[in-house]
């Protein structure tokens, strides 16, 4: 037991970065989090896709508002297979400031995997390293990719790990699931591990890390990686990059009190954001609460009393019965994680 923990404190510093999530972690959503919440490193943005032109439409530039919020870096991410598309976009962020574009070889859907992209395009290693090969020379922002296993097959990563190596990639985030799996079963740990000796780059790690316990089982387990992205996990229960970090966080009753300040001020932030656009905030909203709810007790029902809600107004009182009525509990992800959800 002692060992283990002189292992956990002797290792390096972990870095906590920010899973993007499309239709949730929004320009608004980063401001405000991380207003409210320490211990995230990086933030992504959901990524962009079929840029034409050295300009991003005004919808796409409020995504780009700023290289960093509250001194935390944001990275731009690009679902791309055109080497074209992926330096205009590059361009055209380094002239607003960003210093890092994001490669996405992770996104699991089959609409975009279909297309040989996202995590469709690990199948293809030659592929990968051509689009490498003509945009790294051009591009001037530093260049990661985060990255499945594979798409129907876990060996795809060993494939390009060599060439990306190669090829001088610094940082590699790897989802430890196959594109195939979306969501479900479990993070494969041990298929992540074969990459670990392999990987001459800043390797980093993503997949069901739900609370500070499976933190400590991952870093027992990998001692040398110090980079982790978080997704659903950060969004069920925002103090959890506090925790990983070993900064301070509350008891359950004051975390209560954080996450109804958090709340408020990310409903009214949207409302004031999309003044003419009540549906869009509701939803953008209901799509966090189906996440935030299970670290309440009793989640199906807060969520339920959340979903049914149809007008601002009426949205904001089903929030307050929620602090009202159910009680903080903090991570419950052990139930979060045995429902077997997707998102």
């Amino acid at each position: 037991m002692v060992r283990g923990f002189f292992r956990l404190m002797t290792k390096p510093t972990v870095e906590v970065q920010m899973a993007p999530f499309q239709g949730i972690t929004t320009p608004v959503f980063r401001k405000v989090f991380i207003k409210h919440f320490a211990g995230v490193d990086k933030m992504f943005t959901p990524f962009f896709t079929n840029v034409y032109k050295e300009s991003v439409s005004k919808k796409k530039m409020a995504e780009l508002s700023a290289p960093t919020l509250g001194g935390v870096p944001v990275v731009p991410q690009i679902l791309s297979k055109d080497p074209d598309e992926i330096l205009r976009f590059a361009r055209f962020v380094h002239a607003l400031g960003f210093d890092e574009v994001n490669w996405n070889l992770g996104c699991p859907f089959p609409r975009v995997a279909n297309k040989k992209r996202g995590s469709g395009l690990l199948s293809f290693p030659v592929l990968i390293k051509e689009i490498l090969e003509k945009t790294l020379p051009e591009l001037p922002v530093r260049l990661s990719i985060k990255a499945r296993l594979g798409y129907d097959s876990k060996k795809d990563i060993l494939a390009l790990i060599p060439l990306l190596n190669d090829l001088g990639i610094q940082e590699l985030t790897v989802h430890a699931r196959i594109g195939r799996q979306l969501y479900q079963g479990e993070a494969d740990q041990k298929a992540f591990a074969t990459i670990v000796p392999l990987a001459k780059m800043k390797l980093g790690y993503n997949g069901d890390l739900f609370t500070l316990n499976d933190f400590y089982s991952f870093s027992r387990s990998f001692p040398s990686v110090s980079l982790i992205m978080i997704g659903r996990g950060l969004l069920v229960d925002p103090f959890l990059p506090a925790a990983i970090k070993k900064l301070p966080v509350p008891e359950l009753q004051e975390q209560k009190e954080k996450i109804k300040a958090f709340i408020y001020e990310l409903f009214l932030t949207y409302l004031h954001s999309y003044p003419h656009h009540e549906n869009v905030v509701l939803n953008l909203m209901k799509e966090y609460w189906w996440y935030l709810a299970h670290s309440f007790e009793e989640p199906h029902k807060v969520f339920k009393l959340i979903k049914k809600r149809k007008v601002s107004e009426d949205f904001e009182s089903g929030m307050l019965e929620v602090f009202e009525r159910f009680q903080w509990v903090g991570q419950q992800a052990d139930f979060f994680r045995n429902q077997r959800i997707s998102g």
